[in-house]
Parts: C-alpha cells; structure tokens; sequence
C-alpha cells in the first residue's frame, strides 16, 4: 500500500506539473507566433529567478526559525516532556520542512507575482533628466527604486512579524520565553531584524513627503507634495523615529537577554509616544502656524505642485492664445472655412450605430459594435467620415446551426466596413453611406475585407481545414474562402495535442476535417490579444478600424504609460499621477498580426520599457496607419481636467482656485445637463491656413454657464499632439454650451415643434451640441432625431439647430439653417440659389407668427380630440386626427 500511495502521489504531482507546463509552452508558443517569443521568456523568466529567490529566502529562514524552536524546546524540556515526533530527528525535520516547503511557496508567489515588474523596471529604468527641489534626486528615483526598496523592506517586514508571532506562540509555553536563554536569544534576533527594517522605511519616509498631500493621520495639506509641515515637522520627526527604532530595539535584545523583561516596556512605551507625539506636533503647526497664514508658508510649495503637476501630464508646454469672440460671421467667412462647413458633424455616433445595424448587417449574425469618427483623403478631399466594422457574432446563429464544425471553422469572420459621411444626409434624415454593402463598395477599395480580430467576444477557430469559410451571403448561396495567410498556430505534431488539450477539446484532436495546413487562430479579441501580450499597458476602452491603403483592414488601440508616484503632481485617481499616450497598437483585422508603435520615444517610461522589452516596439511608422492616429479621447479629457485647475499661474489665484474651468454642460439624448465629451472636428485654426483634424473640450468657469475658453489639441502628421488654448475675453460674455441649450428650450417656436414632435408615439433625440470655432467667432450646432416608438424603427436627422450669437434657426438641413442665420446677421449677403431657404422658410422664427393664437387654439382642440380617440379605442378617427395634425404643422412649416 505504501508502494501504491507513493505511485500515486508521483502521478498526482506530474499532472499538476504538465498542466502548468503545457498553459506555459502553449502561451509561449502562441507569443512567439506573433514574433513576441522574447517577451514571455522576459516576463517568465524574471518570475522564475524571484520565485526562486523568495522561495529559497522564506524556505530557509522558516527552516531556521522551526529548527532553533525544536532546539530549544530539546534544550529546556526533559526526554519524557516531549512527544516523540519532536525527539525524533527524522520526523521533526520532515516536518520543519513541509511547514518551511509551504512558506517558501507562499513568499515564492508573493515575491514573483508583485516583484517582477518593479525589479525589472529596476534593472532597466531610464533616467528622467530632471531632479526634485529638495532632495535633489531624478524623478525616476521614486518612480523605479523607491517602490522597490520598499517592497522588499515590507516584505521583509511582514516576514520578521510573522517569524516573531510563530516564536511568542511557541515559547509561551511554560513560560519558556522567561527561563530559555536560547529563547531568548531567537526572540533578540528576530526583533532586532525587525527594528532595523522598521528603522529602514522610517528613513524612506522624508522621500514620501513629496508623494502625498496627507500630513498626519487627521489633515491633508492644501499641497500635493512636500508641505511647509512636512520640512518643519515630518521629516525631521522621521529620522527621531528611525533613530528611535534602532535604540528601542537594542533595548529589547539586551533586556529580553537579560531577563528584564519589564523593562522591554520601556523602548515600546517611548516609541509609541514619539509616534503620537509626532502626530499631535504636526496636528499643531498645521493649525495654529500653516492654516492661519496658509497661502504666505506654502507659497513655495504650491509653485513646486503647480510646475511638476504640468509636468506629469505633459501640460507644460500648452501655447495659450487669445480668442476676441467677435460677431464677425458673414458669407466671405463661410468660403474661407468651406472645408470646416462641408465637414459639420450633423450625424451623431449614438444614433447612427442604431442605423448602421439595421441598415448595414443583413443578418441576425453580423454585428457593429461601435462606430468611430476618422478622417480620410477621398478623391483628394479632406473628408471626416463614420467607420463601422462589420463584425460576426456566432451567439446569435439559429440553434439548430450552432454545431463544433460552424462555430470552429466555418463561421469564423466578419466582413468589410461601411462608411458615411459626417454631414450628408438622405432625404429620410438617415447617413449618406460611402461604404456599403456585402461585397462592401464604395470611395475606398477593400482589398481584404474579412475580419478575423475585432472587438466581439470572440472564440477562437481553426482555419485552412475541409471545411470553406464562410464570407457573405449572395443571393440563394452563400460566398466563402479560406485563410491566406499564416499568422496562426499550425497544428501540426505536438501543436495538436497540447492545443487541443489546452482548448479541452477533444473533437481539435480527432476531428478528420483538419489537415496539416490547418491553423488556429487565438485570442481573437482585440483587447485580450493587446492584454496578454502586454499587460504592463493600460489600453483604450475605444479601438476603432481603419482601412489602409492597400485595402486591407487594421484596429488601432491607445496604449498609455501610467505611473503613481511623480513627486509633488496630483494625481487624477487613486495614485496615479503621471500619463503619457506614448504607444499606439495596430492589430491586423485579418492576419491578427500586432505591432507596438512608438509615438513619444522622449518618454522615460517608454525608454524603460523599451530597455525591458526591446523586441516588442516597432519605432517605423507606416504612413497610411500614422495619417489615421487620433488622440485619445481619455488622455485629452484627463489633461483638460487637470488643466482647468493648473492653467493659473499666479500662485495666490491658484491657491484660492479663483479661475477655475469645469466642462459644460449639455442636454443629450433627452437626458437632463449632462457633463459634455471631447468631440473631434476639422476646422482650420486662426494662425494656420490649412484645415486639420482637431480633437476640443469647451470651458466655463466654476458655477457658471458662459464659455471662457477651449482647449484643442492637433491630430495630423508632425503636429499630432500639438496642445493649445484659446481664452476668450473675461469682460465679455461667450455663449457657453448649456446656455445655448437653454436658449434653445426657451425658444417659443422651436420648443413648440419639439413638443408636437415628441406626440404620437415619437421620440425627440437631441443630439450633440458642437462648438466650432471659425476664425474669430464661434458657431454652434445640434441635430435633431425623430425616432418612433416601433421597435424597428430608425432614428432619422429631421432639423438642424444653428446658435450664432443672439440667433438661433432649426431648419430641415445644416445648409438652410447656417442661411438663416446667415440672413439674420448679414441681410445683404448674396446667397446661392441652392443655399437660399425656401420662401415660407425665410421668416425670422423669432418674429410673431401672423395667427399664431388661433393656430395654437386649433391644436390644442384636435391634440385633445385625438386623446379622446385614444381613450375610447377609436384608432381610425385616431389616425385621421394624426393625419390632420400633420397636414397643419407642414403649413406651419
């Protein structure tokens, strides 16, 4: 039986064993696919030589901690006192060691799960050229071995804490601690380990000053970083208590050795007292000498928080401008800025991906996920444009259909993109497409249009089997082909077997539809493949397609560098407090292949993970994927919120936070004020000749709704990240965003058409109200959707809402209301007979409608008669009312 326990006990352990080693080989394989082989063996092996090294240091010390307690036990008790396992040399150490083999795995996978990253970072860290004020030490002191050393020193910490409480159990018994000198001595040890470690992070302790804005337990200080009582109080008290924990602990080695074990009292009574004492010192100058003369003591760290804080999230080198906000709008302005006009985002991204799926999937099977503004060069015009990726969704194929072979290899893409302008709409309200269709056609060739990666949850598939690969459906028939390229996992040989087990499926293993070319492809998710490949990034929630100039398709994902612990910079949330957008992600839709491009090689933080990784970046851009980059919309948003606050460069306004910018307000999608998105636009900036892809935030000042200012940043070619601001005069009021909202809603005549609008079983949907600066003036524009209650029904563009100074126009197109407005501010303007408003339309809304009280009157008696038809079940008179309704609001039109 022994025999057959020990058999079985080495088979349980090499299973074990092959199932961590095939999910090793299996992901080992996989990043080596795709050319990131040296990656894992990175990664893999930094965690392998600190689990080594924790193991062997928590195996050993618990070993010679279990050791010395058996030895003192032997030592103290007689022979007959023990159990046997204890006098038993062969049974003690067994167990000592499967007590310390068990504490060695726990340190083992504490030190390599949280220590590989920091020990790396480390090893490899670039330097940031710049020091603090105070210390004079680099930044990347404190973002790369500051956090380490105090790793290990908790580390450490936690472990003499444990070994101490694992003695005091122990040499409790019989009093052991009182009448054993061996005892004695192991507890000497331990705590002197313990108070030169504690000595150890007092020390640290003045270089967290800078990180924190907290003082003492009870009080935050109005400075993120080193505060006037941090270098009056903390730091000095930090050396005390180092000082403190040294002398206190070689108090206790020679009292616990001596047998005074009152007097250990004494060193842990002190120190205690230091601490609070500590605290209530810093309690009392935070009170009684900073807060009463609080902007005087921290002048000088309030400019260090201002100047590093613009530093961490690369706002120091913002080019502010004044904006006049003048009333210059005329025609000559429109034609100067026609590419900013033909360009007006009049569709809205909510809406719109409502239509494209019901318009652009064709079937239950195809799906699209998102649609993403982008800009292309279409028969040599700037145009922005909607993207929508035309994804395959498995989970909602017919039951019966759901089988191994149609989920694995036949069903294995998406396919093409549609396209639409930002501006055109049909005559139904619905987007003017540029891409559509199966097989897609349109301004842009589609070289390869099956998309094997995107953004669906989905399951990974074996392409090049028997089985055809499904493309699209054509008629009575469906269209398939077959994977071209080779980007997958060949399963061939011991692939077979290990994926096969590593998928648990035993159908990949002796399915006879598979060949020797058959390939799997694996973590078809674009965010998994971009997590698992590189999960020291922290990625975009907002990836979005591009179709490049050869045809093919490719996803684009932000990939940012984050840290938390640049000194004096407040952080944005929890700790983090440094960000740079410093890599972009470019996943092939079809071959899956990924590549880390390089867009900030100045950051320190990329450096250094380029000196940990460097086969994983790519610095050689390809033109047609850089001419598709945009700045993130997250990065933007955290700067322009960072910003509203630490644009103030006069210390006394930025203490007393007196210019303070928020983002506006705005009413969307029939929600209450709602904090207003970035939103990108292309217009051509006052200083530039030329139009350009801009991505903007609007400003108000605190508890106000007028705009004081916009912040922008460049997207296109060598000015991609080019941030500015224009600050529009104080002493004169600039329509702010919720304003114009208000405005809006307070208009008799279009707050009327709303209401009727949004009777009869339809929904109102306001769209995005947009800001767009041209030139000197500022422009605003807000679609209006008209959606029925009918489950299929399509939301659809039916007036547009122009806001220019005082005057605000709703007509049917952007062109019509931009003339309106147009007509109103300049009377003589000549325009176009295409452009000109309809005759009935030419009336100044703001104007009393000849007969409006009478016309009123009317709707309000049939709008009560067609409730009373409702009520009574009376849907043919219902209608016929409706109808009538209809009739009269077009004469009103």
């Amino acid at each position: 039986m022994n025999r057959v326990g020990v058999f079985l006990g080495v088979i349980i352990v090499l299973l074990i064993a092959g199932l961590i080693a095939s999910q090793w080989i299996t992901e080992y394989i996989w990043m080596d696919s795709l050319g990131f082989g040296t990656v894992f063996t990175s990664v893999f092996g930094s965690k392998v030589v600190l689990g080594v090294i924790g193991f062997i240091l928590y195996f050993v010390l618990s070993f010679i901690t279990l050791s010395w307690i058996r030895r003192s036990y032997l030592g103290h008790f007689h022979g007959n006192q023990l159990p046997p396992f204890i006098q038993s040399r062969k049974i003690s150490n067994l167990i000592i060691s499967g007590a310390a083999l068990f504490v060695g795995l726990i340190g083992s996978s504490i030190i390599q799960g949280f220590g590989w990253e920091p020990a790396l970072k480390l090893l490899n860290y670039a330097s940031f050229g710049e020091t603090d004020p105070y210390f004079n030490m680099d930044i990347s002191f404190y973002l790369f071995v500051l956090p380490f050393i105090k790793f290990i020193l908790n580390v450490l910490l936690g472990l003499g804490i444990f070994f101490l409480l694992t003695e005091i159990g122990f040499y409790s018994a019989f009093h052991m601690y009182r009448m054993s000198r061996s005892a004695q001595l192991h507890m000497g040890i331990t705590l002197g380990f313990i108070g030169l470690l504690l000595a150890g992070l007092h020390v640290l302790a003045p270089y967290e000053t800078l990180l924190t804005n907290q003082v003492n337990i009870f009080q935050e200080s109005v400075v993120h970083g080193l505060s006037y009582t941090d270098e009056v109080i903390n730091i000095p008290k930090a050396y005390v208590l180092a000082g403190a924990a040294i002398l206190g602990t070689i108090w206790l080695i020679v009292a616990i050795t001596k047998g005074r074990l009152k007097s250990m009292a004494i060193p842990v009574v002190g120190y205690v007292v230091l601490v609070i004492g500590g605290q209530l010192t810093s309690v009392v100058v935070q009170n009684f000498i900073v807060s009463p003369n609080e902007f005087s003591k921290e002048s000088p760290y309030l400019q260090h928080n201002l100047d590093f804080t613009k530093a961490a999230y690369d706002l120091d080198h913002i080019v502010e401008q004044e904006h006049p906000g003048n009333n210059s709008l005329d025609q000559e302005m429109i034609e100067r800025n026609a590419l900013t006009i033909n360009n007006m985002r009049i569709n809205d991204t909510r809406p719109i991906l409502d239509v494209y799926n019901q318009k652009q999937t064709f079937r239950t099977y195809y799906n699209f996920n998102d649609i993403d503004v982008d800009r292309y060069e279409i028969d040599g015009e700037y145009q922005q444009v909607f993207v929508g990726a035309r994804e395959l969704s498995t989970v909602d194929l017919p039951s019966q259909a759901q089988t191994w072979v149609n989920q694995n290899l036949r069903y294995t893409h998406g396919y093409g993109v549609s396209m639409s302008h930002v501006n055109e709409i049909t005559s139904q309200g619905q987007p003017k497409f540029m891409m559509e269709n199966l097989p897609p056609e349109g301004v842009l060739e589609n070289e390869k249009p099956q998309i094997y990666f995107g953004e669906q949850p989905y399951q990974n598939v074996i392409v090049n089997s028997k089985v055809d690969e499904f493309d699209y459906p054509a008629g009575d028939e469906n269209v398939s082909s077959r994977f071209e390229g080779d980007s997958g996992i060949p399963l061939k040989g011991i692939n077979r077997l290990l994926f096969a087990f590593s998928e648990g499926s035993f159908r990949m293993l002796v399915s006879d539809q598979l060949t020797e070319e058959s390939q799997l492809l694996a973590t078809r998710n674009i965010m998994d493949r971009v997590n698992q490949i590189a999960p020291f990034f922290s990625y975009d929630d907002d990836p979005y397609i591009i179709v490049r100039e050869d045809g093919s398709l490719a996803w684009i994902i932000d990939a940012y560098l984050s840290a938390e612990r640049y000194p004096y910079a407040e952080p944005h949330q929890y700790q983090e407090n440094y960000i740079r957008n410093s890599v972009k992600v470019m996943i092939d839709a079809y071959t899956g292949e990924v590549n880390f491009y390089v867009v900030n090689p100045d950051d320190p933080l990329l450096m250094t993970y380029q000196n940990m990784f460097p086969e994983l970046f790519t610095d050689e851009i390809p033109e047609d994927v850089k001419s598709h980059f945009r700045y993130p919309e997250k990065l933007f948003t955290i700067q322009a919120s960072m910003y509203g606050t630490y644009h103030m460069a006069n210390l006394e306004v930025f203490y007393n936070r007196e210019d303070r910018w928020e983002f506006p307000t705005e009413n969307y999608y029939n929600k209450e004020e709602i904090p207003m998105n970035p939103y990108y636009i292309t217009m051509k900036l006052p200083e530039y000749d030329k139009e350009e892809f801009v991505l903007m935030m609007p400003y108000t000042p605190k508890n106000r709704q007028n705009m004081i200012a916009w912040m922008g940043v460049r997207n296109d070619g060598d000015n991609y990240g080019e941030l500015f601001v224009y600050q529009f005069p104080k002493q004169k009021n600039i329509y702010g965003p919720q304003q114009i909202e208000n405005r809006i809603n307070q208009d008799s005549y279009i707050s009327q058409q709303l209401n009727l609008w949004s009777q009869g079983g339809s929904e109102v949907i306001r769209g995005n109200l947009l800001a767009v600066p041209i030139e000197d003036t500022v422009l605003y524009v807000e679609p209006i959707y008209i959606e029925s209650a009918n489950e299929t029904s399509l939301p659809e563009v039916k007036q547009v809402i122009v806001a220019y100074g005082d005057h605000i126009a709703m007509e049917a197109t952007f062109e019509k209301a931009l003339n309106r407005i147009l007509e109103m501010v300049d009377p003589n303007a000549e325009l176009d007979e295409q452009q000109q408003p309809d005759s009935e339309d030419s009336e100044d809304p703001g104007q009393p409608i000849i007969g409006a009280e009478e016309t009123l009157r009317e709707f309000s008696e049939l709008f009560d008669a067609y409730q009373a038809a409702l009520s009574n079940g009376d849907w043919e008179e219902a209608g016929e009312i409706m109808t009538e309704i209809e009739a009269k609001l077009n004469e009103v039109d």
